[in-house]
């Protein structure tokens, strides 16, 4: 399989070399699938610094990867010890003994670095460093394959967003709310969702609404938060809906964030920087009197995960990133990641935005209004 696994690699050998990297050992599936065309879990990748792809996929599994995977040697493994002694295989079938091999320190648990780290599949000569933003760098810029498949699954984010709207009324729950719009993907044609979040009421308030079997009541604002995936690609929306007529304070507070959400999509053009359009919209709510009702970073990258980089500084380092720098054309973030948090209830708006040498395109299109 070729498709744009081979240009991809190309690029991820000039960055392994320019930092001193031999091999990378991947296994998170984000990072697997954007260079092999497979990510699975319960596997890994090795890539070496001249091109080469080595897979280790589960025994039951390997017809598949077969079918679907970019690479030079596979090899299926029936449990961990199995997984350890392919990883051990692959050096020396590479001529690794020493040097370096990155690994994902963000991704990988203390228990699974141990197994990758291990004396029965690492070298004693090879040293290890993070992958982190070296997959970050690759994954960056999207090309126009990759943006055609962000639209696509931005219109079945659509789609499930006017699902979850519609059925909204007292009485529902917000798990109800979440499965109307997870259904309505998958009649889409998304594979899969990242997390759905559904919060009402004083639970708008929150950062990370998950749904819970609370009721919603007349009066209620709802944060409806999708992330539909459509072949491996994401979307990111949220809309925040009334359930009825909504109060003055609610209608103002929302007519706030969307203000300060759009003034802030207008500055997105190639060049821009991910902290200049966070203190754009944080302005803007501050500038209104505002200040200790916002809470975190409301920009952050859209690919293969719903959220990935670009990211800003502070989250950025949270998350093992480097600091972003000026955005390239052909990036897509998300913008409206956090809200207006006022105690009482809580106002939010996202929309994932392709950022253009001139300016920026919309993608996701679902009415931007309080009332249903």
């Amino acid at each position: 399989m070729s498709g744009p696994y081979e240009e991809r690699l190309k690029k991820c050998s000039r960055l392994m070399k320019s930092e001193g990297i031999d091999a990378l050992l991947l296994a998170k599936p984000a990072n697997m699938f954007y260079l092999t065309g497979d990510g699975r879990l319960c596997a890994f990748a090795m890539i070496t610094n001249d091109g080469k792809v080595a897979l280790g996929v589960p025994k039951t599994d390997v017809k598949e990867v077969r079918s679907l995977a970019r690479f030079d040697n596979i090899v299926g493994f029936e449990n961990e010890v199995g997984m350890i002694h392919a990883i051990h295989h692959y050096f020396e079938q590479f001529g690794i003994s020493k040097g370096t091999v990155a690994l994902e320190y963000t991704f990988l648990t203390k228990s699974m670095m141990g197994m990758f780290t291990h004396p029965h599949a690492k070298p004693e000569g090879i040293e290890v460093k993070d992958a982190t933003p070296i997959m970050s760098e690759l994954r960056l810029v999207k090309d126009n394959g990759e943006i055609k498949l962000i639209n696509e699954a931005t219109k079945v984010a659509d789609k499930g967003m006017e699902a979850a709207v519609e059925a909204l009324k007292p009485g529902m729950t917000e798990s109800q709310v979440a499965a109307e719009a997870e259904y309505a993907f998958r009649n889409a044609g998304a594979e899969e969702f990242w997390r759905t979040y559904v919060c009402s009421g004083p639970r708008t308030n929150i950062a990370h609404g998950l749904p819970t079997l609370r009721k919603l009541k007349k009066g209620d604002l709802v944060m409806i938060d999708i992330h539909p995936i459509v072949n491996g690609y994401s979307a990111d929306m949220c809309r925040t809906v009334c359930v009825g007529n909504p109060t003055k304070e609610q209608q103002e507070a929302y007519d706030l964030y969307l203000e300060a959400q759009q003034v802030t999509i207008s500055k997105v053009k190639a060049g821009v920087g991910v902290a200049e359009l966070e203190e754009t919209l944080h302005r803007v709510l501050r500038e209104a009197g505002h200040e200790k009702h916002i809470f975190g970073p409301p920009i952050h990258g859209v690919g293969i995960e719903f959220e990935e980089a670009p990211l800003p500084p502070g989250h950025a380092f949270f998350h093992g990133e480097k600091e972003a720098p000026p955005l390239p054309a052909n990036v897509v973030i998300s913008i409206g990641n956090c809200g207006l948090y006022l105690g009482d209830f809580g106002v939010r708006v996202e929309d994932t935005v392709l950022v253009t040498e001139k300016g920026y395109k919309v993608l996701t299109s679902y009415p931007r209004k309080l009332e249903k």
